[in-house]
């Protein structure tokens, strides 16, 4: 499988497509960046608002989660994946506020392990 590396400019210009259809459609503009550049794209960006959360996905399902309290403050997640999300947000609270501080500064956030 052939690796792709993209330019920083590359980078900020799919961030500017992701943001733009997440105007209207969060879950899609997600989506695109997902499959474009996995793992490597913030999922809270620059944009975001109080309270500090965090956006998680499963499939076609997008929860918005508070960092402070792990309490979901918009949409929806089946029960299992809303677990596991906040079972795998639990172990990693502190890199998530961390986080969410560098993207209010308009810095790229750093990559957290995934729930093993």
């Amino acid at each position: 499988m052939t690796r792709v590396s993209w330019t920083p400019e590359a980078r900020s210009k799919l961030r500017a497509i992701r943001d733009y259809i997440a105007q209207d459609n969060p879950a899609a503009g997600q989506a695109l960046a997902r499959q474009l550049l996995p793992h490597d794209l913030p999922k809270s960006g620059w944009r975001e608002h109080a309270p500090p959360h965090f956006h998680a996905l499963y499939g076609e399902h997008e929860a918005l989660i508070d960092i402070r309290t792990l309490e979901p403050i918009g949409g929806h997640l089946p029960k299992c994946a809303l677990t596991l999300t906040i079972e795998w947000a639990i172990e990693h609270r502190q890199e998530l506020m961390e986080n969410w501080d560098l993207c209010q500064s308009k810095q790229p956030p750093k990559q957290i392990a995934p729930l093993e």
